[in-house]
């Protein structure tokens, strides 16, 4: 009885030593593949910069995120940079911001921030997965002023 003791202690004692010893994986922290939003970005910030790009762009995840090769998953696989779109999201972020800080003297351009804003996606998508192609002469936005008559 002693030595059955014994070994379930000791067995006891290894398996919570362990789990004890035993760190989380890197993969399992934070997000993956973030390469324009901050890395250390919180789930409800990152849901509302997403979800503004679907207002913006008139667009569901699977827009820009590629199906999970796992077909037990519902979810795309936001990690995955398969679908050209997404690497298009990132530049027109990346082009927006510098617009923002270069002519709008934003030092500091937050996503999800409307009020730090000047432009965004919304500015030329107004809901569409693409914006409107302009053609040379065409004028987007107020009209221009008329021009004075000459008598």
């Amino acid at each position: 009885m002693k030595k059955q003791l014994l070994v379930i202690v000791t067995m006891t004692i290894v398996v919570f030593s362990a789990v004890a010893f035993t760190s989380p994986k890197d993969d399992d922290k934070g997000f993956k593949n973030l390469k324009v939003l901050p890395k250390d970005i919180d789930h409800d910030k990152l849901i509302k910069v997403m979800r503004e790009f679907n207002d913006a762009l008139g667009v569901r995840c699977d827009f820009c995120h590629a199906p999970s090769k796992d077909p037990n998953e519902k979810h795309p696989d936001f990690a995955s940079d398969d679908k050209p779109e997404k690497n298009i999201a990132r530049s027109m972020m990346k082009m927006t911001s510098k617009i923002n800080k270069k002519f709008f003297e934003q030092k500091h351009v937050v996503f999800g921030e409307p009020e730090t804003m000047e432009i965004s996606c919304a500015t030329c998508h107004h809901g569409q997965p693409h914006p409107e192609k302009m053609h040379a002469g065409e004028h987007q936005g107020p009209p221009p002023a008329p021009k004075e008559e000459k008598h």
